[in-house]
């Protein structure tokens, strides 16, 4: 097939393309920026355009446009695509189609998605199950990639359920992580999140699995509507239940969440009937992805410190994580540089955020203007919400508010030898490790 991609770029429709070039299908795309993962897939054959979606992108011989959900219905690609009635899908449509054709182990949930992911994918590898992954970040053990082939019959999702893209999937097993607020752009309330994931686990067949994270109250609350509904078969993971210590004992990556993370891999494991002592092999010598937790040698001013570079963005994770990050380095000054992600998120969330930032155990927090997310911004909550009033509602110690271009250089005055520096934020923060790391 001759595909077109709107939006290659992006975390998950660029690793569809990879399957598509792995498959031999011959790949265009666009896109308004270049980036790492661009470059990879131009390496790998596919011919993208970059800068403002045009139609002199899009020839007339496609068989398929594959879009960003990101992507509107006014993009003059899109737009051309539909004139000339080439086949057109979003990458949640054109992933769900996969899964039909697979065994399909979809993960998801509001935290943690991408460290389970990668921990069920490197269990099946290890395992000699082959999968075929799709993942919401780059992985080391992929070649610092977001996708990897395989060539057994089963498939590895980070199943998304922004604008409820994880209904268009039909996978054989689903874990769900744990849910919360989120994603308030679209959903209405918690209930409206409730009743989109009951749909989605509508979708296993009778011969499928339901694999939960037991100590969520929000999971709990479908199990407890559902149970009498259920027609496929349910597995739990609990730190209450003994695998937990045995996890806790071996994991490399600290905190509890990622304690969770390792459960769900391992029932998962457990469901296909792999040996314990391979899974919990592959859990012990599991480093880590991208912008999870992932530290980084840094020096400012000939001062040397420890970075680590963190996607955390609701409230919920920068909790996690700012007190993992405590629990590894106990006696050291720890700063954090957060990036808010998405006005709206901030505006729905603020209490939350105020409530988490003004008790994590840092030293020192900086929080730098709201990645502005194109396409998914309201101009009424824009001028309601700001990083500075963020600031001001935290009231702590040692917290200021700073423009991105300044943070640099306030770094440099201010941090000492040994310190522990956390950039953190699902914008273009991490940008800001690229000044600092050795």
């Amino acid at each position: 097939m001759r595909i077109h991609f709107i939006g290659i770029g992006g975390i998950g429709i660029s690793a569809l393309a990879q399957y598509y070039l792995a498959k031999g299908h011959k790949i265009k795309g666009s896109d308004l920026a270049s980036s790492e993962i661009i470059d990879l897939l131009k390496k790998s054959g596919a011919e993208i355009f970059i800068g403002l979606h045009s139609v002199k992108n899009l020839l007339e011989d496609k068989d398929l446009v594959i879009y960003s959900p990101a992507v509107t219905s006014n993009n003059p690609e899109f737009q051309k695509a539909k004139k000339l009635n080439i086949k057109t899908q979003s990458y949640p449509q054109a992933l769900g189609d996969l899964t039909k054709d697979y065994f399909t182990i979809a993960v998801s949930g509001t935290h943690g998605k991408s460290t389970t992911t990668a921990m069920i994918s490197l269990i099946l590898i290890k395992a000699g199950l082959d999968p075929t992954v799709i993942i919401g970040t780059r992985l080391k053990e992929f070649g610092n990639t977001n996708f990897r082939a395989g060539k057994s019959k089963y498939l590895v999702i980070e199943a998304d359920e922004w604008q409820a893209s994880f209904l268009n999937y039909w996978p054989k097993i689903i874990v769900l992580t744990n849910i919360e607020k989120e994603h308030l752009d679209y959903y209405k309330d918690l209930d409206h999140i409730l009743n989109t994931y009951k749909e989605y686990i509508g979708h296993l067949s009778k011969d499928g699995v339901l694999i939960m994270n037991e100590d969520d109250i929000n999971i709990s609350k479908i199990k407890k509507a559902q149970s009498a509904k259920l027609q496929f078969k349910t597995q739990n993971y609990s730190l209450r239940k003994k695998e937990s210590e045995i996890v806790r004992k071996i994991l490399k990556i600290p905190g509890e969440h990622n304690i969770y993370n390792a459960l769900a891999a391992l029932t998962v494991a457990r469901v296909l009937k792999i040996p314990d002592k391979i899974s919990l092999e592959a859990l012990s010598e599991y480093k880590g992805v991208w912008r999870r937790f992932e530290i980084i040698k840094g020096k400012i001013a000939n001062k040397k410190i420890t970075i680590i570079s963190d996607y955390a963005h609701h409230p919920t994770e920068i909790k996690a994580t700012l007190e993992a990050v405590r629990q590894k380095f106990p006696n050291q000054k720890i700063w954090c540089v957060f990036q808010p992600h998405q006005h709206q998120r901030t505006f729905y969330l603020f209490d939350d955020f105020v409530k988490v930032f003004s008790s994590v155990p840092i030293n020192n927090l900086i929080i730098t203007d709201i990645y502005d997310v194109v396409g998914r911004e309201k101009k009424k909550i824009k001028t309601e919400v700001n990083s500075k009033k963020l600031i001001e509602a935290i009231n702590r110690p040692n917290a200021v508010f700073l423009p991105k271009e300044k943070i640099k250089n306030y770094l440099k005055k201010n941090l000492e030898k040994g310190d522990i520096l956390i950039i953190m934020g699902a914008g273009d923060i991490y940008k800001l490790i690229e000044e600092f790391s050795t």
